[in-house]
Formats: C-alpha cells, sequence, structure tokens
C-alpha cells in the first residue's frame, strides 16, 4: 500500500489513516491528524478518517474532541447520502451520551424534528391534551409545550388544529 499511496494526497491519507489504526497513543494520533491535513478537498474520505479518528479519541476518554470530530462524519455521510456510515457515526457518538437531533436541512418537514419532538407532535395531532401526551410519554405538561412550542415553526404550524392536517 505504501508503494500505491505515495502516488496522491488520498493515498497517503489512507496509508496514514491504516496506519493510524495499527498504531497506539501519540503515534497514532500523529497519523490521523497528518491524514486529515491531506485531505480537506475529499469529503468522503475526510468523514470516514474523521470517524476513525473520533472512536480512537473516545476510546482515549477525550470525549469533547471525540464528539466534534464524530459530528463533522455523521453530519457529512447525512449530506453525502451514506446512510450507514452516519449511522455509525451516530453510534459512536450515543456512545459518548449525545442524543439523536434533528437534520433542519431535510426536506420532510418531520425529518426536521427530534424523536421527542414527533411523538408529541403526532399524538397531540391524535388530539390528545397536553397531559395527556404527558401521561403516556412520563413527561411533564410543560414538557410538552416546550416540544410543540420548538416543533410548530420545524413544520411550518402555527396552531395545534394545524396539526391534524398534516400527514403524520
Amino acid at each position: 500500500m505504501a508503494a500505491w499511496a505515495g502516488h496522491n494526497d488520498v493515498g497517503k491519507a489512507l496509508e496514514l489513516r491504516c496506519q493510524a489504526l495499527l498504531t497506539d497513543g501519540d503515534q497514532a494520533e500523529r497519523h490521523y491528524r497528518a491524514a486529515l491535513r491531506l485531505i480537506p478537498d475529499r469529503p468522503y474520505e475526510l468523514a470516514r478518517t474523521s470517524l476513525a479518528y473520533g472512536g480512537w479519541l473516545r476510546r482515549q476518554r477525550r470525549r469533547s474532541e471525540a464528539r466534534a470530530a464524530l459530528a463533522q462524519a455523521e453530519d457529512t455521510f447525512a449530506r453525502l447520502g451514506a446512510a450507514r456510515w452516519a449511522e455509525r457515526a451516530r453510534t459512536e457518538l450515543t456512545v459518548l451520551g449525545d442524543r439523536p437531533v434533528a437534520h433542519a436541512q431535510a426536506d420532510d418537514p418531520l425529518q426536521r424534528l427530534t424523536p421527542q419532538e414527533l411523538q408529541v407532535v403526532r399524538l397531540a395531532a391524535a388530539g390528545y391534551s397536553n397531559r395527556e401526551i404527558a401521561a403516556r410519554l412520563y413527561l411533564s405538561p410543560r414538557t410538552v409545550g416546550h416540544h410543540l412550542y420548538r416543533a410548530y415553526p420545524k413544520i411550518g404550524v402555527t396552531r395545534r388544529m394545524e396539526l391534524a392536517q398534516l400527514e403524520l
């Protein structure tokens, strides 16, 4: 691989990523960082390297650095349509304790909602009151109101009655 990799930056970055996977400590970090510097204009390879680096950082208990690398990888994979790789990055983020978030750039308004907001909106559209939704989801009525307040602009409604007209 080293002979092939010497011909271009992408190949060299792949070689460095492989070396990072095979080494430990400071040397692994140097390889990851060098690989990331070589491929800023290759989003897929940059995301793959960020995912590997983020996983390594997580195992080194460097949570905030890991979170940044993994979030960047997840976002890039989602934009590129690489759903399985995006899911893998989300899994790493979940291990860090991150909760799933909505995708603001999604075409479908319902995909702009967090999973909790989506549950609340569906129950509200079905005609349940905040108190009833709260009892079903083990939340406070005030939290239900907050989720609805946050969800309305994301899905383009201004009143609760408009929820019933949406296809949920």
